[in-house]
C-alpha cells in the first residue's frame, strides 16, 4: 500500500509548536515508509483564511526540514466537494433541515430538561414535500445533515489501540450550511478520498469525529484510512496552545534563534516513551517515530527544556552542519573555531560574539602590567597548536610563581576581556601571537 499522509491546517493564524507536532508525526511517518507528505490548507473559512498565513506555514515546514511533497488548497476543490454532496443526496444520506439556530437551542434545552440526550431528533425526515416547500416560501433555506446508521464504528487506532464510537449517541452532523458552504467534515473526507490518503495522523481532539468520518468514507464508496490520534502538546500550565495568540509560533521560535532540530526533537519526543534528547537530523528523527510509543497523557511543553535541548544540539553539532550559517553571518575560523566555542553556545548566533573575541577588537583587562609584560615576553614563536597554551602558561608559572586561578584568570582577562568562556587552549592558536601580544600590552587591537 502506498503511504500518503496529510497535514491540514486552516490558514487562520501562525502555526505553533503543537501544530508542528502533528506535521512532524505525519511527515516523518511518510519519510520512514517511503510515502508522500501532503500539505492541505483547509481554507474554506473565507473570512478568516489568509494567504500570508498559508505562505508562512510553508516557510515554517521548510525551516523544520519537512517541506511537503505537494500543496493543495480546499478552496480550489469546490467541484469535488459539491459532487460528494450530490452523491450523498442521491443516496438519501444527506437530508434537508429547516430549523433555525434558536429553534435547535430551545429543543436541546428541552431534551436536557427531560433527561434526554441532546441529539437531533430527525424531525426533518418526516417533512412532506409540501411542508418543505412552505418553509422555503417563508424564506428559509435548508442546511443538510448526514443520516448516520444505527451502529458502533470500530477501528484500531495507531496510537490508542482499539477504539469505538456509538453513532446512536451522536446527532446527524451538518455537512452543508444554509448558504451552501461546507463545514470541516465533508471537504476533509472528500479530499482524503481524492488524493488517496492512507493514514490520518492527528490530535486526540478529533477522536469523536472519527466514527462519523468512517461512516462518511463508506457512504461515498471509499475505504477509510488508518487513524492515529496523538496526545496534544500543552503549555507548562496544562493549557492548550492557540494559533490566534501567536504564542510559541514556529516563526517566533525561529526569530529567537532556536535550532529547528531542537524544536522538532522536542515536538516529536515529548509525551512519549522515548526520552527527549537531541537529534541532529530529520532522517535520524524519522527513525525514532513510533506512534505506539506515544503516551495517552498530555505532552507538556516546558520552555526551559527547549532551551536546554537547543544548547545540547549545538554542543554536539559537527562543523559541516553549521558551516554555511556561520559563514553567512561573517564568522570565520572554520572547524577549529567551531570546535573551540560550540560547548559555550546557547544559540548559534552566540558564535559571532566569540568570533569577535578571537578576531577583535576587544577591550583587554590588564590589572598587573608587570605580570602581563612577562607573559608577553614569554609568548612562544608561531606556529601555534593545541600544546601552545600548556607550554606558555608553564613558562609563565615558572617565572612568576603564580598558579591556578591567580595565573589563568589574569591571562583570560587580558586575552579576551572576559572572566569566562571557551578553553583558552583552543582559542589561543586562533587569536594568534600578534593579537595576544597586543592585548597583553593593554591594546584593543594589534598595530596595523
Amino acid at each position: 500500500m502506498k503511504v500518503t499522509v496529510r497535514f491540514a491546517p486552516s490558514p487562520t493564524g501562525l502555526i505553533h509548536i503543537g501544530n508542528a507536532r502533528t506535521a512532524l508525526l505525519n511527515a516523518l511517518f511518510a519519510r520512514r515508509q517511503g510515502g508522500t507528505f501532503v500539505l492541505r490548507f483547509d481554507d474554506t473559512d473565507r473570512e478568516r483564511s489568509r494567504r500570508d498565513y498559508a505562505d508562512q506555514t510553508e516557510a515554517d515546514l521548510a525551516w523544520l526540514g519537512i517541506p511537503p511533497d505537494a500543496v493543495i488548497r480546499q478552496s480550489d476543490r469546490a467541484a469535488i466537494h459539491d459532487d460528494a454532496a450530490e452523491r450523498l443526496k442521491a443516496a438519501g444520506r444527506l437530508y434537508p433541515c429547516y430549523e433555525t439556530a434558536d429553534e435547535l437551542e430551545r429543543r436541546r434545552r428541552l431534551q436536557l430538561a427531560r433527561s434526554l440526550p441532546p441529539i437531533y431528533d430527525r424531525v426533518a425526515l418526516a417533512l412532506s414535500g409540501a411542508e418543505r416547500a412552505g418553509l422555503e416560501a417563508e424564506g428559509r433555506r435548508p442546511h443538510w445533515r448526514f443520516r448516520l446508521n444505527a451502529r458502533i464504528v470500530r477501528w484500531t487506532d495507531l496510537v490508542r489501540g482499539p477504539c469505538h464510537v456509538d453513532l446512536e449517541s451522536l446527532s446527524d452532523p451538518i455537512l452543508v450550511r444554509e448558504d451552501g458552504t461546507f463545514p470541516y467534515t465533508l471537504p476533509s473526507v472528500a479530499d482524503d478520498l481524492d488524493i488517496g490518503v492512507s493514514h490520518v495522523i492527528r490530535g486526540e481532539d478529533h477522536v469523536t469525529n472519527t466514527g462519523v468520518q468512517i461512516e462518511l468514507f463508506e457512504a461515498l464508496g471509499g475505504e477509510a484510512p488508518a487513524f492515529g490520534h496523538h496526545n496534544l502538546l500543552t503549555d507548562a500550565g496544562g493549557e492548550g496552545l492557540s494559533k490566534r495568540s501567536g504564542a510559541l509560533s514556529l516563526r517566533s521560535l525561529a526569530e529567537e534563534g532556536l535550532e529547528p532540530m531542537a524544536v522538532a526533537s522536542l515536538a516529536v519526543l515529548v509525551g512519549s516513551s522515548d526520552a527527549v534528547r537531541p537529534v541532529g537530523t530529520v532522517e535520524e528523527l524519522s527513525r525514532l517515530v513510533d506512534l505506539s510509543h506515544i503516551s495517552r497523557g498530555p505532552a507538556r511543553f516546558e520552555p526551559g527544556e527547549l532551551d536546554a535541548l537547543n544548547a545540547r544540539i549545538l554542543h554536539e553539532a559537527p562543523f559541516e552542519r553549521v558551516r554555511e550559517r556561520l559563514e553567512g553571518s561573517g564568522v570565520g575560523g572554520g572547524e577549529p573555531f567551531w570546535l573551540a566555542v560550540r560547548s559555550n553556545l546557547a544559540r548559534l548566533a552566540d558564535a559571532a560574539r566569540w568570533w569577535k573575541v578571537v578576531a577583535g577588537p576587544v577591550a583587554p583587562a590588564v590589572a598587573d602590567r608587570e605580570f602581563a609584560a612577562a607573559a608577553a615576553r614569554l609568548l612562544p614563536p608561531e606556529p601555534w597548536g593545541a600544546e601552545t597554551w600548556a607550554a606558555w602558561t608553564g613558562a609563565v608559572r615558572a617565572e612568576t610563581g603564580l598558579k591556578g586561578r591567580a595565573l589563568f584568570l589574569p591571562l583570560r582577562l587580558a586575552l579576551t576581556g572576559l572572566d569566562h568562556g571557551p578553553e583558552l587552549a583552543a582559542l589561543l592558536p586562533l587569536i594568534g601571537r600578534e593579537r595576544a601580544a597586543s592585548r597583553l600590552a593593554g591594546s584593543a587591537a594589534p598595530p596595523s
